[in-house]
């Protein structure tokens, strides 16, 4: 019989697995914002919190990759976990563009959106006039 190893405080331990191992089995981690510490039982959450962390730069995750997992940092890596936080910036900001242009469309101003979102009024109107449609 297959287990599942359960890594919550609350549940560790092993869990006999009544799934198939022939068929796709899900597996649900919970990642927080804030990396937990560098401890043996979470090692894996420590990771992968690492990896899909948008608050640490790619320098500060292959550190950790490197001083905490031993894992080669090469050329490959390090294009792999650049591409990986290029993406996730490229999701922040397009989502934060769409907050600004439904503020604006919904009337506030310039300043009001900049205190709201924490950017500058140069910021919030660069983002307005680059996504406001030219009028022929």
């Amino acid at each position: 019989m297959d287990y599942v190893h359960l890594t919550d405080d609350k549940l560790l331990g092993s869990y006999p697995w009544k799934g198939g191992l022939a068929l796709l089995n899900i597996v649900l981690i919970g990642i927080s914002i804030e990396l937990p510490e560098h401890d043996e039982k979470y090692e894996l959450h420590r990771l992968l919190s690492t990896l899909l962390s948008i608050e640490l730069s790619v320098d500060e995750k292959l550190g950790i990759m490197a001083k905490e997992y031993n894992i080669a940092v090469d050329d490959r890596i390090r294009e792999d976990v650049s591409a990986m936080c290029n993406l996730s910036q490229g999701i922040r900001d397009n989502t934060l563009a769409e907050v600004i242009m439904t503020m604006h469309e919904k009337g506030y101003t310039s300043a009001q959106i900049a205190e709201i979102v924490k950017k500058t009024i140069e910021e919030v109107e660069a983002v307005i006039k680059k996504r406001e449609p030219v009028l022929a």
